[in-house]
């Protein structure tokens, strides 16, 4: 495994973080709680270090499942990078509200760290910015005066933002210090790059979401999948569907190659290429099985070469543009 510094935090993390988007069951297909808990496993004992999770992943059940893969593990060998801010009031299956109160955020901690069984998260952050109506929204000062508290508790070690924009980076920096920031990134989704390369100049670390596209950028997948339609890989990402799947498709001409020439899936190449970005400092990747988390933790076993990281990168602009 290869490890990178985590921005001006003193938490030395690994390339690649445990995603538990698509273990929490919630319109991702078919999950098993005993594979899910052997993929954690698998992970850990391959290396990795760090695991993020969030309430809404199954409304409380993929903390539940890391709760049960972490028991008896040693728990100052590993990170947990957790969120807050996304809630249900009228019940799970309702419609999610963004909520970055104060009063929220000190209910939404102590709720996760009981369902992990954790006294404390390593990275506490904000899953994305509270948009409600002004006379419920909460204010960034509220919301970051709730995380410091939390910090001096000692429920939480470092702050982190998901899905903001520079200027609410901006606003929520001037009442406290934001350590991190989970932006979508993958070679099929470069949307928040000059923004990843501002936080990274800033001493911001940078853990993405989205690394393999959603399954896309493994190679296992060549024709549009026939999904039930609000399935989330179908509703929150544009992969799947024209004209970017055929783009995609192109794509993955180079990387059969470079996979092929290495002897490796289409998936390493994927993970390869995000992890050896110089702003990326961990990626988040999903894994449903041992056999998939072995086969993503190999991928550092290896690595690509300056030209081929170089050929990926012009296919991708030559394809899919930024």
């Amino acid at each position: 495994m290869r490890y990178k510094k985590f921005g001006n935090t003193d938490m030395n993390v690994s390339v690649i973080t445990v995603g538990t988007w698509a273990i929490g069951g919630q319109r991702w297909g078919d999950v098993d709680e005993k594979n899910s808990i052997a993929a954690i496993h698998a992970m850990l004992d391959n290396g990795v270090n760090f695991i993020d999770t969030a309430p809404v992943y199954g409304y409380g059940y993929s903390e539940e499942v890391v709760g049960k893969a972490i028991k008896g593990r040693d728990r100052g060998k590993f990170y947990i990078s957790n969120k807050f801010g996304l809630t249900w009031p009228d019940g799970p299956g309702t419609p999610v509200i963004r909520n970055a109160s104060y009063e929220n955020a000190m209910r939404e901690v102590d709720v996760s760290l009981k369902l992990l069984g954790t006294d404390y998260m390593d990275l506490y952050i904000v899953h994305w910015p509270d948009v409600r109506e002004m006379d419920t929204k909460a204010p960034a000062s509220e919301t970051m005066r709730a995380l410091e508290d939390l910090k001096k508790a000692g429920k939480i070690r470092y702050i982190g933002v998901s899905n903001y924009s520079q200027e609410q980076i901006e606003e929520i920096s001037q009442y406290g210090v934001v350590d991190a920031m989970q932006p979508p990134y993958s070679m099929v989704n470069r949307s928040a790059e000059d923004l990843m390369k501002w936080a990274h100049n800033r001493g911001i670390a940078n853990m993405t979401y989205g690394s393999l596209g959603a399954g896309i950028l493994t190679g296992t997948i060549r024709s549009i999948p026939d999904w039930p339609e609000n399935d989330i890989r179908l509703t929150f990402y544009d992969f799947y569907k024209e004209p970017k799947f055929s783009k995609v498709m192109e794509l993955l001409k180079t990387l059969d190659s470079i996979a092929q020439a290495h002897n490796r899936p289409v998936s390493q190449v994927s993970l390869n290429w995000s992890t050896q970005t110089p702003f990326v400092n961990t990626a988040l990747v999903g894994v449903r099985n041992a056999a998939e988390a072995n086969e993503n933790c190999a991928a550092f076993d290896w690595e690509l070469s300056a030209d081929e990281y170089k050929r990926i990168t012009k296919a991708i602009d030559e394809t899919l543009g930024k």
